[in-house]
């Protein structure tokens, strides 16, 4: 399993950045219109963080891991068999890859695939 990208849904973007930039040395780049407004910094082996504001009233803060995938389809089947709700179905962001979302035992879940 591999993580590949961390989203942080927070009410001060600005502050959550600047906290992971003085306590790991990330470097945020601008807000990404293709991630919902996330601002992001690499990570090691790929992957990234991406810190964004709520995209409606009703998000609350949340962290969620996207998990990869080869094939995310069977990855929502796999999931659904298993008791898992998709909040979000599979939606390719162009150029990025595509994401899905699921919630199971109370917690959500991201997938990508590249």
């Amino acid at each position: 399993m591999k993580v590949h990208y961390l989203e942080i849904v927070c009410s001060d973007v600005d502050a959550v950045c600047a906290a992971y930039e003085a306590a790991h040395g990330a470097i945020f780049g601008p807000a990404d219109p293709m991630l919902g407004g996330a601002r992001t910094a690499p990570l090691s082996e790929g992957c990234s963080v991406g810190v964004r504001g709520p995209l409606a009233d009703t998000e609350a803060p949340i962290i969620r891991p996207y998990w990869l995938v080869e094939d995310i389809e069977a990855a929502l089947e796999a999931a659904v068999k298993q008791g898992a709700f998709v909040a979000h179905p599979a939606m390719e962001i162009p150029g990025k890859g595509t994401f899905a979302i699921t919630i199971h035992g109370g917690v959500n879940h991201g997938l990508w695939q590249l």
